[in-house]
């Protein structure tokens, strides 16, 4: 009879050895599709006179509270936070913009010339129900701009977002576009919006019946199957636009068309976090669901939107408009038509070094730093001892050259260079070696 409690044990160690649900480690060839990825979109944004700026991974769990809302599934559900030894209520980033917020105020970014233009890259947590291209671990590019209300830089985030796709391969993207108004104009809409629900009441789902209590705009980004003709029949945003917010989102239209972008206006359109203003919008697959994930046919690959409000929602007085965006990496990189950039730092070797003494390891440092200097990469294997070996992996990563490190050219100081097309070989010098395969590689 099996010892209940050694089976417990021993299922406690096995789970000990699983990375958490939702989370998964990154190696080698994924590692690198996600580097290179960053490397396009950095390239991108710098080329539009974005900077780089990495914020904790830590923040005030207040910081997420007061910008995203409480009454947004990120802070209601997904947040996970902590309370550390000093007493500090503490979150894991659920998101990027607050952060961002934060260090304009902390650094006093308002002094510096604006706009300010930011990119980001790093992974964002969330305790949501794991599904595919959906992680409690997962990455993000951002991009923001600070310090200017006007259209041309939504028009300029969405256009960078929608460069970054194309130029990862991507070919089946559809960009929606909506504009929500301003504290000025929305709470018109909102109550249109709350009557017209009100009247369906017993035909929405429960979290609809509640959202209709404390945020009736996110009604709207209901994914349940059950509130869908509802939704879709709801009053439009765009009907309720004040003056100003008409022409803004006429402009950014008018932008997106003279950079030849197609788009939809997407009257449901609102996004799941409350600092929104105007502007929002979303980049998604135009793939059915089947081809690519069990989520719905239109997955978001992209998204954002313009955030004048949050400056002041944090500081309490301050007001700085602000239009942002997130990129979904992880959806990115399981696109069938995504191109699988490869990061810079990545170079297929040229040459398989290989050593079969004791002398010739303790040489082999000598010769991998003379190839690093010159640029030539290599690959090895320092643990082997077999020549054959040795020479199978060589062939099985098809490099065009060996240098062949033995006993006797340790110690009197020549190497062999084979060619792997021809099986001819040379003798060089130790001290040759990198200019020799610098000419010949």
């Amino acid at each position: 009879m099996k010892d209940p409690k050694k089976s417990t044990r021993q299922s406690n160690r096995d789970d000990l050895l699983q990375s958490p649900k939702g989370m998964r480690d990154l190696i080698g060839e994924d590692f690198h599709l996600m580097q290179g990825f960053f490397e396009k979109a950095a390239e991108v944004a710098l080329y539009y006179g974005f900077q780089p700026i990495e914020t904790p991974i830590l923040e005030k769990a207040e910081l997420f509270n007061r910008g995203s809302g409480e009454s947004s599934d990120v802070i209601t559900k997904e947040m996970y936070t902590l309370k550390t030894k000093g007493g500090d209520h503490l979150a894991l980033r659920p998101e990027g913009t607050p952060p961002v917020m934060r260090a304009y105020f902390e650094h006093g970014m308002q002094a510096w010339p604006q706009p300010v233009m930011f990119y980001s890259f790093g992974p964002v947590f969330r305790h949501d129900n794991p599904q595919k291209g959906r992680y409690r671990q997962f990455y993000q590019f951002n991009l923001e701009v600070l310090g200017t209300k006007k259209s041309i830089a939504d028009a300029m985030i969405i256009m960078l977002v929608y460069t970054i796709l194309k130029e990862s391969g991507l070919k089946d993207i559809n960009l929606q576009v909506n504009s929500i108004g301003d504290s000025e104009c929305r709470n018109t809409y909102r109550r249109e919006l709350t009557t017209y629900y009100k009247k369906h009441l017993k035909d929405i789902c429960p979290d609809c019946r509640e959202r209709l209590k404390t945020n009736p705009l996110r009604l709207l980004d209901c994914k349940n199957p059950l509130c869908q003709p509802i939704k879709d029949s709801a009053p439009e945003s765009v009907a309720s636009l004040c003056p100003a917010c008409k022409t803004h989102f006429k402009e950014l239209l008018e932008y997106l068309e003279s950079m030849n972008i197609p788009y939809e206006i997407n009257s449901n359109l609102v996004r799941g976090l409350d600092y929104y203003t105007r502007t929002v919008f979303e980049i998604v697959t135009t793939k059915k669901a089947g081809d690519l994930t069990d989520q719905s046919p239109a997955l978001a690959l992209a998204g954002g939107g313009r955030y004048d409000g949050l400056a002041k929602i944090l500081s309490g007085k301050k007001e700085v408009s602000a239009v942002g965006a997130g990129i979904g990496v992880d959806r990115v990189l399981m696109q069938p038509d995504y191109a699988k950039l490869t990061p810079r730092i990545i170079k297929k070797p040229k040459v398989f070094f290989i050593q079969l003494s004791q002398d010739a390891k303790q040489k082999s440092f000598e010769v991998i730093e003379a190839l690093r200097k010159v640029k030539i990469p290599l690959a090895q294997s320092l643990s082997k001892d077999s020549l054959s070996i040795q020479l199978a992996l060589a062939e099985k990563l098809g490099v065009p050259f060996v240098i062949i490190l033995g006993q006797k050219e340790a110690l009197e100081n020549p190497g062999i260079i084979r060619n792997m097309d021809n099986r001819s070989q040379e003798t060089v010098k130790i001290d040759k070696l990198a200019d020799y395969l610098k000419k010949n590689v």
